[in-house]
């Protein structure tokens, strides 16, 4: 059977094919029988709002204008779920033990330095930004504290970068951050908030596929990569867990997804909690 069910358009083997070969080629992610589905629907979208007649007109897109359509595709294609402080035993061990311990290490250099490397729409990014705030308060004025938030997806980093979210987006948030760090909106932006801009300014959103060279020269405190990883291929998880020990200071942390390991190259790591690995000083 070589369409998915009657619908309006139709995704042959090939067709499908083609589109797993090609955000493997311009992303790395591997897409495999079980993504059809997710696939269908998104790409479906793409076609409309393209004003093409089928799946086949929209892969020869792809092949005569790889270059102008990939950006396109992939912020099509890849998943943006993410929330405010998810994973909390990641912000827990960073508010108890890391920050407490970084500015100690740090002390003489006076600088932190973390990367949120797939922050999608930022939600992972101010919730760093707020541990960080509240353990660094005494310490912000005469510090180098930044933090870099990456992603593949410009239209995601952009809703980002606003600081913008309906308020049903914090209800996980604990209440310590509600009130001083996300400001309700009146009037026409009722049921929104905005992210203070005390937080606001730790941060700076950048595009970045991960695939590619990385412009920064860190190095990084800590590298948040999680919930990305697993959407890559062994030899590309290695690749880049190669490149992440790179740009760790010594002692620095890879925090990782709950579903996602380092593999063989947790030789290199020390596991210090739940997804949490340290580079050896």
């Amino acid at each position: 059977m070589n369409d998915i069910r009657e619908r309006p358009f139709r995704l042959t083997d090939k067709e499908f094919n083609f589109v797993c070969q090609f955000v493997y080629d311009t992303a790395g992610i591997v897409l495999n029988a079980s993504k059809r589905e997710m696939v269908y629907r998104r790409l479906t979208r793409v076609i409309k709002e393209r004003k093409l007649a089928s799946f086949s007109q929209y892969c020869q897109l792809l092949k005569q204008n790889p270059e102008q359509e990939k950006h396109y595709f992939i912020n099509a294609i890849t998943t943006n779920l993410t929330s405010f402080f998810r994973e909390k035993h990641h912000f827990d061990y960073l508010l108890s033990i890391e920050l407490p311990q970084l500015l100690k290490r740090n002390k003489q250099q006076q600088r932190i330095r973390i990367w949120s490397s797939a922050t999608s729409t930022g939600e992972e990014a101010y919730s760093i930004a707020a541990i960080v705030y509240e353990s660094c308060k005494q310490s912000l004025s005469s510090w180098d504290i930044k933090i870099l938030a990456t992603d593949i997806d410009g239209n995601v980093l952009a809703k980002g970068k606003a600081g913008i979210y309906d308020e049903k987006r914090i209800e996980d948030v604990p209440s310590v951050y509600l009130k001083p760090y996300f400001i309700k909106g009146t009037g026409e932006n009722a049921h929104k908030v905005k992210v203070a801009q005390c937080l606001r300014n730790l941060l700076t959103f950048k595009e970045l596929n991960l695939l590619h060279q990385w412009p920064m020269k860190g190095p990084f405190d800590i590298i948040f990569c999680r919930n990305v990883i697993i959407y890559f291929d062994k030899k590309t998880q290695i690749e880049l867990f190669e490149r992440f020990y790179e740009m760790l200071a010594p002692g620095g942390l890879l925090i990782l997804g709950h579903s996602e390991n380092l593999g063989h190259y947790q030789q290199y790591f020390k596991n210090v909690g739940r997804t949490i690995f340290r580079k050896p000083f």
